[in-house]
């Protein structure tokens, strides 16, 4: 079921997969240094630290992070953290650089003022990953992206082949938001190495030839295009900013696909899956852990935390592997009568 799977990584317990095309490979679990987890950004210092360290022991080798979380706070917090480290230790890195579409200033110079910034932050000459941080759409617009914005010449895309070029960057991608068809038509390009893909028990279109009854943001048929194209495939999201794990609001909860700012309905839909998917999976973090680690067309799976327990809860999680096949079969059925919600 899983060609690309590898064995555990020599540290701990988590396993590795092969991350597309780009002759690496990536945990299972990557430590999520965003916003809405927050634990890099929102805690002291040595809760940062402990989880950093953690993740470590664990084998969890490489970090997601981005200019703009916390304004820079993230990478600000790694680039401390990886100094006290030695370095055959320290974890690889991919960041983002999110475009002002509206500031006149190129591309090509938008980009590597970003990335310089974020090397410096990180205490960094290189990053193994730099990514697109901008949804994609047919047009550009309201901090959207054109496709075509990405792919003529002298776009994006050239100009993040330059950085790698000069040797900023040994990989690059996109955060395969947005348009579904214009995110494919990117994809099928061959010029990026890896997607962000948006997945999770309330939204797996990303993973299904159709969306069907689902009344959520269509993503259908990426990750198949990814795997046609063997992009590198980082799952994100794949606790729907918290409302798969628990009840609790922090307010960061900050929507990215159409459906995800109304959260009572979110709420309703989680009750439905967990009701299908019940505690012998695991939590409610770690079913929804073990759902994404069943498609075998990720890499990885990004995740959120806020404090080092969750890290701890998403390790377990990991440990017990993808959900069962009957537990993927009582999804579909909440799926397929659109979480018993109607239409």
């Amino acid at each position: 079921m899983f060609p690309d799977l590898v064995n555990r990584n020599g540290r701990d317990a988590v396993r590795t997969r092969k991350f597309g095309r780009t002759g690496l490979v990536t945990p299972e679990v990557v430590f999520g240094g965003g916003w809405v987890g927050g634990v890099l950004i929102h805690t002291g210092e040595e809760t940062r630290r402990a989880a950093f360290c953690r993740a470590l022991d664990a084998g969890i080798d490489w970090i997601d992070t981005a200019a703009s979380y916390g304004d820079g706070e993230s990478e600000r917090t790694i680039g401390r953290l990886m100094a006290e480290t030695p370095a055959d230790r320290r974890p690889r890195i991919s960041t983002k650089a999110r475009l002002d579409l509206e500031s006149g200033e190129p591309f090509d110079r938008q980009l590597r003022d970003s990335l310089e910034r974020s090397l410096e932050r990180l205490g960094l000459p290189k990053v193994e990953l730099f990514q697109l941080h901008n949804p994609v759409l047919p047009a550009t617009g309201d901090g959207n992206i054109a496709a075509d914005a990405v792919l003529a010449a002298g776009g994006v895309a050239d100009a993040m082949d330059r950085l790698r070029a000069d040797g900023l960057c040994d990989h690059i991608g996109f955060t395969a938001l947005g348009d579904a068809a214009s995110c494919i038509r990117v994809v099928e390009s061959g010029r990026f190495d890896t997607a962000q893909v948006y997945l999770n028990m309330l939204n797996p279109t990303a993973a299904l030839p159709a969306r069907g009854a689902l009344d959520v943001q269509d993503f259908s048929g990426l990750l198949e295009a990814c795997r046609r194209a063997d992009l590198g495939v980082m799952a994100i999201r794949v606790f729907a900013a918290g409302v798969l794990a628990t009840d609790d609001r922090h307010g960061r909860e900050v929507p990215i696909t159409s459906e995800g700012g109304d959260l009572g309905l979110q709420a309703r839909r989680a009750r439905a899956v967990f009701g299908a998917v019940g505690p012998d999976c695991g939590t409610r973090a770690q079913r929804a852990l073990r759902f994404v680690l069943a498609e075998p067309r990720i890499s990885c799976a990004v995740v959120g935390l806020a404090e080092v327990a969750h890290l701890e809860e998403a390790l377990a999680g990991a440990e017990m592997g993808p959900l069962p096949d009957a537990a993927l079969a009582a999804l579909r059925q909440v799926w397929d009568r659109n979480f018993g919600l109607g239409s």
